[in-house]
């Protein structure tokens, strides 16, 4: 308890006091409810002044101290939706046998709390948390704060009005604030909450003035002359005189509806203004909040639910890298495992060299992990102050760690480092048909990552394999004759361990003594990807990848060989002629028929999913379907000029050269040809009397069709002419809008634009503007209507 105190404390300094926090969001909520648990169970050696029941720092020096006016407290933290209710259900207990209670939901601004006192309608101070009774003096930095007003916007102000907020970092204006930083060579800022509490306590207010800081409010300190029955009708009186409101809340009739609304707001936590970390929710009426009273930190009407952490600490243990589809050489972090944002991550991208040296991350540090949502992992920076001087610096590699030819910039000044072997090193042969497979080019669901790279290089993880022989582990190989039965390495295997008994499955055992009985090296079996589609389950059969072995989930530091196409074999042992026998011979695996057939369907794709597979530099499936609409077969396009490609709509320089670029190298023409001989389809079937209704027009698709998939409605508004566009704007012609549409549909009835339900959108296909001239028209007029009689009402 004591050291968990300690660390907290420390914790708490660098966040609250010094702006440089070195533990994690989560890892401190981790350290705080340990510590609160601990003296639960041991309330005899529970401090007064434990941080369980304290708030925030000290004051940082150099800023005056304030007292405030009304305490400042802090809130408990919720981890699940159970908790939630469980704070739910002894709100209504305190409240009385019966009672009923509406809940005010509103986002958890991820930033610094801050104090403002208005005295006759004048701003007088702001004050940071501090330790929740004196904080600090930024009165003149808050005064920079654009949407913080000098007045409030009434004749008869109260004489006080003690109103707490949340100062925040916009996230579009640190973006743009990190950018600008990047273009002047500096490193970037960790977060928009370190930027926004360092913004703050500048000593120079016009550095403050320089970031685009903003405010919300959402709650009262110490006031005279404001009356009012609950937090909601502040809001709206607070609103009313000019002050900062928080336009995400909401008021809610029970649990259910609390409920619905964390969820939701947690699939769309990027989509506002600023950073959240959570939800907090609050009993809406002050006369029950006054009945449910606080404990000596927090209220008992409100809890904070805590979303999953998307910024987390853990330890850089190497800087590697990986061999991308087009040769690109990227280093990656290999990390403790630690769990962030809902999954376990170990290892992340860092780019390049050169963003490994602007972000200042040496081999050894403790780093800022982030994963917003559903993007990939970065590393922010390294934690400088848990340095032991252990740590090293990355260096890139000179070889291909993949076919060992030499790496270097393809041309000068370039930032990414290239393996020129394009034709047969074995991780950009991966890449490249794991790329061909994937859902925008020939859509073949069973040939993922792992497939791809057991068909191209199938030796990629025998060196770490080795690597742990050498240092006394084993690698486990599956039985491949009745002669292994005889060797001395034959061992049985059970539940990944060797067993005593007879009943587990039979391995080899391989150490560093016997390592003569590994198989030889690998070649793959694709080694270019022009034989892909004439693979056959018997060219599969001997195809084995190298793995960890795992017990209980977690890493043995052995290894194993697998079988990656086809069945291992299955021996029995007899114990009344005590003898292994052979029952079930290896046979091709589920998903590899299943891959067959796929390949085999895959022949049939229109020609733009095969152009996406070709992995031509620029050209995605936007540019795709251009060519494809355009040219209709790959013979024309590989018989365009640079002048013909440009002169493409929805081509352009850029993509027009990379497509000649790539033709004029040999072994791509002959990838071409080889898949063509194999069936590959090299030309669009044109329908009779096809014509291109939407010449010119952008249609926006949004919401669900029920003739038409995503992918689908596209393809029909290209092959008609139509630019089919992903967002909405003054330039859009028409909005189709399905079931369930977002805010694009709102958007396009805020410009005015034609909106279309899918029958307008088949006659649009089929005749152009003029078949949906009259319905678009009275589309509007509606539109229009209803917006004269919401203004008037």
């Amino acid at each position: 308890m004591a050291e968990l105190t300690a660390q907290i404390e420390q914790a708490r300094e660098e966040y609250y006091v010094r702006d440089a926090p070195t533990l994690a969001d989560a890892e401190y909520d981790r350290l705080e409810r340990e510590l609160r648990e601990l003296e639960a169970e041991n309330p005899q050696l529970a401090r007064v002044d434990s941080p369980t029941q304290t708030v925030g720092g000290q004051a940082a020096p150099g800023f005056a101290p304030v007292a405030h006016l009304e305490r400042m407290m802090s809130l408990d933290n919720a981890f699940s939706l159970e908790e939630v209710d469980a704070w739910a259900a002894r709100a209504l207990d305190g409240l009385g046998a019966g009672a009923k209670a509406e809940f005010l939901c509103e986002l958890k601004i991820d930033g610094l709390a801050i104090d403002l006192v208005y005295e006759n309608g004048v701003l007088a101070r702001g004050v940071t948390r501090g330790d929740g009774r004196v904080g600090e003096d930024v009165t003149a930095n808050v005064r920079t704060i654009a949407n913080v007003p000098e007045r409030l916007g009434t004749p008869n102000p109260p004489a006080i009005l003690e109103v707490r907020g949340e100062v925040f970092y916009p996230s579009a204006a640190f973006e743009e604030l990190n950018d600008q930083r990047r273009e002047a060579g500096l490193a970037e800022f960790a977060n928009p909450r370190n930027t926004a509490a360092g913004s703050l306590r500048q000593k120079d207010p016009a550095v403050t003035a320089s970031r685009a800081l903003a405010v919300y409010v959402h709650g009262l300190g110490a006031h005279d002359g404001l009356e009012a029955a609950s937090q909601s009708a502040v809001y709206a009186q607070l609103q009313e005189w000019g002050l900062p409101t928080s336009p995400h809340w909401r008021v809610l009739q029970d649990l259910g509806a609390v409920r619905d609304f964390i969820t939701d707001r947690g699939e769309h936590r990027h989509d506002v203004e600023h950073e959240i970390d959570g939800i907090v929710i609050k009993i809406d009426s002050f006369a029950q909040q006054r009945q449910l009273g606080a404990t000596s930190r927090a209220p008992r009407w409100a809890i904070a639910y805590k979303y999953p952490p998307e910024e987390v600490t853990t330890k850089l243990l190497d800087i590697a890298v990986n061999v991308g589809r087009t040769g690109r050489v990227t280093p990656y972090g290999v990390m403790e495992p630690v769990k962030v944002a809902g999954s376990t991550v170990e290892m992340a991208t860092l780019h390049n060299q050169f963003d490994v040296e602007r972000k200042g991350v040496l081999i050894g540090d403790t780093i800022i992990l982030r994963k917003a949502g559903d993007v990939i992992p970065e590393i922010v920076g390294p934690v400088e102050a848990l340095r032991d001087g252990s740590e090293r610096p990355f260096v890139m590699p000179e070889d291909c760690p993949a076919c060992g030819t030499p790496i270097a910039p393809e041309k000068e000044g370039d930032k990414d480092w290239r393996c020129p072997n394009t034709k047969s090193c074995p991780a950009q042969v991966a890449g490249r048909v794991e790329h061909a497979a994937s859902r925008g080019a020939f859509d073949i669901e069973s040939l993922g990552e792992e497939s791809a790279i057991a068909l191209t290089d199938p030796d990629r993880r025998r060196p770490e394999a080795l690597a742990a022989l050498r240092a006394g582990h084993a690698v486990y190989l599956p039985i491949r004759s009745a002669e292994d039965l005889a060797s001395p390495a034959f061992v049985v295997m059970k539940n990944g361990e060797e067993s005593r008994g007879t009943d587990g499955v039979p391995m080899l055992r391989i150490t560093e003594e016997n390592q003569d009985l590994l198989p030889p090296p690998q070649h793959g079996v694709v080694t270019i990807g022009d034989n892909l589609f004439d693979l056959t389950p018997g060219d599969l059969e001997h195809v084995v990848v190298w793995q960890p072995l795992r017990r209980g989930g977690e890493s043995t530091g052995d290894w194993q060989i697998v079988p990656s196409f086809w069945s291992r074999q299955i021996w029995r042992y007899y114990k009344t002629t005590s003898e292994w026998r052979l029952t079930k011979p290896s046979q091709p695996g589920k998903t590899t028929d299943l891959l067959m057939d796929q390949l085999e369907h895959a022949k049939e794709q229109p020609l733009w999913r095969v152009l996406v597979a070709l992995s031509i530099r620029h050209v995605g499936p936007t540019a795709a379907r251009s060519l494809a609409t355009a040219y209709g077969s790959m013979d024309a396009i590989r018989a365009a000029s640079l002048e013909e490609l440009t002169g493409t709509d929805g081509v352009g320089p850029i993509i027009a050269e990379a497509v000649r670029d790539w033709f004029a190298v040999d072994w791509h023409g002959a990838l071409v040809d080889a898949w063509a001989a194999s069936g590959v389809r090299m030309a669009d079937e044109v329908e009779e009397g096809f014509v291109r209704t939407l010449e010119g027009l952008t249609v926006v698709v949004t919401g669900g069709l029920e003739g038409f998939t995503r992918d689908g409605a596209k393809e029909a508004i290209i092959a008609r002419g139509g630019k089919a566009s992903g967002s909405v704007s003054k330039k859009t012609d028409y909005v189709v809008v399905g079931e369930n549409a977002g805010s694009k549909a709102d958007k396009a009835a805020d410009l005015g634009l034609r909106i279309l339900d899918e029958a307008g959108f088949e006659a649009l296909l089929a005749g152009g503007p003029e078949a949906v001239g009259d319905a678009a028209e009275a589309t509007e007029t509606t539109e229009a209507d209803e917006a004269a009689a919401t203004e008037k009402d």
